[in-house]
């Protein structure tokens, strides 16, 4: 382990000081001669001793790095930075460990994938094999390393590496989507460390590919909102939102749209857009809940310029974090669970994006099976706080519902109208819970927390075009022959 100190201003004439290292640790720890590998953490020491387990603060992603909000200098990449610090004064000492194989203190693995044709709508089957010809050459392309080590199994090992190697007894986790699945696979294979957890936007060990009928229901809840919403009302077919999904679905299924769009230096490109584009498409735009209503009914109304820019963006090469892939093909799921995500009623809306390309180049990526004895959940008596959003489309709520049961000495926090950042929303907004969870992870006390939380009704925008006349045809705006 190598540990530098440094501070940072998070406010004006305030500083708060930081420790910043790596934590060198064998790239397969089931190979003796294995190489060293180096993953970056961080440490922001409690403002005064408080007895409480460190909390270990664990990215999400997978991919995300995290440590430039502390050394980047850079006031907007800051926002994590003053996260930590506020642990680190309200309950105890904070510890950030970034992801082996996507660490700016390491390794960040990547490898370029090939443009796809833009003449031809998106396919299921197309992205499939794109994956398995990524696998094939991500591995001639890092030939000297050991992909077979950048698997669940081991992330859960490296934070217990860390854990001993900065002398905790035990500690609290704190994860987010990816972060909670990493911190169930701590608990799970490492149960004596860890004392108690918060866990946001939940991914169970058996849920790295969500079901499509949960992903839909808050596509669902969204539109019961937009539904009542009065600026969109000029907008809306008889039916809401949800009959614009449907309309747009009947109308694809039946044929294709070619787009033609200019780009910043007036050059014209086409692309083809068809059922399986908007499959992909109906899950973009609900990062934030209440822009996907005017995503959705922009199409509705054939104004498809803004889609086709992104289509095309999506389809160019580009670089692809390796960690992403390695660790779904490591996870998998149970023979079971994938016969009800590919027999599930939303497959006809959504399709099978999820999870088909990660299913069919399983074989191809090195990493391990981790096997149904570790991804099925099983019952922990480690005190957890879940807290999730229901307008969560990434990590559906029915992902923390499911796995509740698991865990008697746990509690939830249903965050109506929440999104993907569910615990973020109660830090920034909701005080009384707020502090309820920054006690809970210094005392283990459950008092205060509450059991749901109702956020405002967001502001819906519109879409960027006038209403349409009365009576006028949907769908006919930018479709071109």
């Amino acid at each position: 382990m190598v540990i530098e100190r440094g501070s940072i201003e998070l406010e004006p004439g305030k500083k708060v000081a930081y420790e910043i290292g790596s934590l060198y640790v064998p790239e397969n720890r089931k190979k003796p001669d294995s190489r060293l590998i180096e993953v970056g953490f961080a440490r922001i020491k409690a403002a005064r001793p408080t007895g409480a387990p460190p909390v270990f603060w664990l990215p999400g992603g997978p991919g995300l790095s995290v440590l430039g909000s502390l050394t980047d200098n850079d006031p907007s990449t800051r926002g994590k930075a003053r996260l930590w610090a506020n642990f680190s004064q309200r309950s105890a000492d904070v510890v950030v460990l970034e992801q082996r194989g996507y660490t700016r203190r390491g390794e960040m693995l990547e490898s370029t994938s090939d443009a796809m044709p833009l003449e031809q709508p998106g396919s299921i089957h197309a992205e499939a094999q794109a994956m398995r010809a990524l696998a094939k050459r991500a591995i001639t392309e890092h030939s000297g390393k050991d992909l077979s080590g950048y698997n669940i199994g081991e992330l859960a090992a490296d934070v217990d590496s860390l854990r001993r190697a900065l002398g905790y007894k035990k500690i609290s986790l704190f994860g987010g989507s990816f972060g909670s699945q990493w911190s169930l696979a701590v608990i799970r294979l490492h149960p004596d460390i860890v004392a108690r957890a918060v866990l946001s936007s939940v991914e169970p060990l058996n849920n790295a590919f969500d079901m499509p009928s949960h992903t839909f229901a808050a596509l669902q809840r969204i539109a019961y909102d937009a539904d009542q919403d009065a600026g969109l009302a000029p907008y809306r077919p008889a039916g809401g939102l949800m009959e614009a999904v449907r309309t747009l679905r009947r109308r694809l299924a039946q044929e294709p749209v070619r787009v033609e769009v200019r780009d910043d230096a007036g050059k014209a490109q086409t692309v083809v857009l068809g059922l399986e584009d908007l499959q992909l498409a109906l899950l973009s735009h609900t990062t934030e809940g209440e822009n996907w209503p005017a995503f959705i009914l922009s199409l509705y109304h054939g104004h498809y310029e803004a889609w086709a820019r992104e289509v095309i963006e999506q389809r160019a090469a580009g670089k692809n974090k390796l960690i992403g892939p390695l660790i779904d093909s490591s996870l998998r799921t149970t023979a079971e669970r994938e016969h009800q995500l590919r027999t599930d009623p939303a497959v006809e809306f959504l399709g099978t994006w999820n999870f088909e390309a990660n299913f069919a180049s399983a074989a191809d990526w090195p990493t391990p099976d981790i096997g149904d004895e570790v991804r099925t959940p099983v019952a922990s008596p480690v005190p957890v706080v879940f807290v999730q959003g229901d307008w969560d489309t990434s990590t559906p709520v029915e992902n923390t519902l499911g796995l509740l049961p698991y865990f008697p000495n746990g509690h939830t926090i249903i965050t109506h109208r929440g999104g993907h950042d569910g615990t973020f929303y109660l830090l920034r907004s909701e005080e009384a819970a707020s502090q309820a969870v920054y006690e809970f992870l210094k005392t283990g006390k459950m008092t205060g927390l509450p059991h749901h939380v109702t956020l405002p009704l967001p502001s819906f925008p519109r879409p960027t075009f006038p209403p349409p006349a009365a009576g006028a045809k949907a769908g006919t705006a930018t479709q071109r022959p």
